[in-house]
């Protein structure tokens, strides 16, 4: 089977991340991840906090902390939210890592020798009242390009738009609140992306048919609109700092990389960390150096929502080319849009919108997996709205799934005990049942290979609700009283059913997974997936295996449970 390397973008360290977070790259990236190992891949999912940054510090010193103290500390509450929602990282590391620092300077060695940085003198915004100079996130002010009055020196969160410092409308400290700025001369390295330029097209040419026309888009987008030669060094007291054998003068001024230069780099860093774990049996080269790779190649995956898209599709392939080694560049670039509040931008910083750590205190984490996947904003945004959200849990997961398992195996128990009855040998509409399982499991396959998840959620349902019609035509509750042979073929073929469920919707629901397969006391239960045979027979759960009626799955939520969550985080946009 083939490797599969996984990442998905990575989380900043300011503050727990929302549900938009979430659905737009680490849950995907898990439901894809586990898919794969069910089916026999070996996979290596990397993720990690992304730790350097002017938010970082600004937050240690909202906290009175040191930053390094704040981000092991904010590291900490991510991966328990993580955890939380099940999500099974290979390893989830931090850009602050030794790892990642040795890396990083290697990086800019190896592209400094090559021709590709250049040190530059440059004006840049200066703060007499906080003494110091201020990188592009430590300048706030109104984006020339929407009239955003919260744009940040580096991005408008509003538009997307990169910008510059100076290009800021009513430029303000993000320290002090100070408007008393200026512009004075410092010096800072710069990767010369316009060197690279028609390197970056041919290999992004190479890849766009088969990415996702969202990251093709933007990638190309990025190229026609040309590279730009730009800073990767920032005055911060926190970062990966400027190797000082290379670079004296600016090391000992104490400039760090821009967190955009290094972050990247953590998928690479973060892997190796995974490996120093345990050198004797991991080879994280093996995974990221292509020619350690052999005859056995790794596709690369990563995921991402739509605003981190340039930097994974255009200034790290260029950072990857221009150090002249044979490193892995991804495959395949996975671009969600954006899943919006009632119309209008989840954020952090204005805390609007669902965290996810207020989604698990609510909800167990399956209830969130699945909703998310199945309205996931792969060629739109879409909108998460609690009505929506509502709806969703009580038809798909109370109503369609968790109402079919209980009601078989509690009407089971209740007519011929706790084993799986015999009954008749299987049928017609047996037979018809199986072929219809077979196709939709077929269909489930072919869209999880695709990365199409919300295709993939609805031949999910599909194959929940073949049951439940099955069910309703054979009734079995009539058939106990006329052919109680009968109606056990029935029940044997529903917790069948319920086994197959429980196998195959793994990826999506991994909690309530392991509930129905745990129902049924089989003394060899090792299957990680269906075969089209074995969905068309049905037979992995023979008569006389031990059954228990598990817990309710999912509970059905109320119009009282609607309004309680529409007060407490509101029902509108803002």
């Amino acid at each position: 089977m083939a490797r599969h390397l996984i990442t998905s973008a990575l989380p900043y360290i300011n503050g727990i991340k929302h549900l938009g977070n979430m659905v737009g790259s680490m849950l995907p990236a898990d439901v894809y991840s586990r898919y794969l190992r069910q089916r026999g891949h070996d996979v290596l999912y990397i993720c990690a906090t992304d730790e350097h940054g002017t938010p970082a510090e600004l937050a240690a010193k909202e906290q009175g902390i040191p930053v390094a103290e704040f981000c092991a500390q904010a590291h900490d509450a991510q991966k328990t939210v993580y955890d939380g929602f099940a999500l099974a990282f290979d390893y989830f590391g931090r850009s602050s890592s030794p790892q990642n620092r040795e890396i990083t300077q290697h990086f800019a060695r190896r592209l400094n020798e090559n021709g590709f940085i250049e040190e530059r003198a440059i004006r840049q915004v200066y703060s007499p009242t906080d003494g110091r100079f201020l990188p592009d996130r430590y300048v706030e002010g109104t984006c020339p390009h929407c009239g955003y009055d919260k744009a940040r020196g580096d991005q408008c969160e509003n538009c997307t738009r990169v910008l510059d410092p100076t290009d800021l409308i009513n430029p303000r400290s993000a320290i002090s609140g100070s408007t008393d700025l200026e512009v004075r001369e410092t010096k800072h390295l710069f990767l010369l992306q316009s060197k690279l330029q028609h390197e970056v097209e041919e290999w992004v040419a190479a890849h766009e048919e088969e990415w996702p026309q969202l990251a093709s888009s933007i990638a190309r987008k990025w190229l026609t609109e040309g590279l730009h030669d730009r800073a990767i060094t920032r005055d911060l007291d926190w970062g990966v700092p400027v190797p000082a054998d290379t670079w004296p003068e600016l090391a000992a001024e104490g400039k760090v990389f821009y967190v955009w230069f290094d972050a990247p780099i953590e998928y690479i860093g973060a892997t190796k960390e995974w490996s120093d774990q345990d050198p004797e049996n991991r080879d994280w080269k093996s995974w990221w150096y292509e020619s350690d790779a052999g005859e056995n190649p790794v596709r690369y995956t990563e995921f991402m929502a739509k605003d981190n898209v340039p930097f994974h599709t255009v200034m790290f392939p260029a950072t990857e080319l221009g150090i002249r080694e044979p490193w892995k560049k991804v495959d395949y670039v996975k671009a969600f849009n954006w899943l919006t509040y009632y119309g209008g931008k989840f954020s952090t910083s204005q805390k609007r919108g669902v965290f996810t750590d207020q989604a698990l205190s609510i909800l167990p984490a399956d209830y969130w997996r699945y909703f998310l996947i199945a309205n996931a904003p792969e060629s739109d945004d879409s909108s998460f709205t609690w009505e929506h959200f509502t709806a969703t849990v009580n038809k798909d997961l109370a109503d369609t799934l968790g109402n079919f398992v209980n009601r078989v195996l509690s009407f089971s128990k209740k007519r011929f005990g706790d084993e799986v009855p015999a009954g008749a040998d299987a049928g017609p509409a047996e037979a018809k049942l199986g072929e219809e399982i077979a196709g939709l499991l077929a269909e489930y396959e072919t869209q999880m290979e695709a990365l199409q998840f919300r295709k993939a959620a609805a031949a999910l349902r599909a194959l929940w609700s073949a049951g439940n019609s099955y069910l309703e035509e054979k009734a079995p509750w009539l058939e106990i009283k006329t052919d109680p042979e009968a109606a056990a073929l029935t029940l044997r073929t529903a917790m069948n059913l319920i086994h197959l469920y429980a196998v195959v919707s793994e990826p999506f629901i991994p909690a309530s997974s392991a509930a129905m397969r745990a129902a049924f006391a089989l003394k060899d239960d090792t299957a990680t997936w269906v075969s089209s045979d074995e969905a068309k027979s049905l037979t992995a759960v023979p008569a006389g295996t031990p059954f228990t009626v598990p817990p309710v799955l999912f509970a059905k939520l109320t119009e009282e449970d609607l309004e309680m969550y529409k007060e407490r985080f509101g029902g509108e946009q803002g």
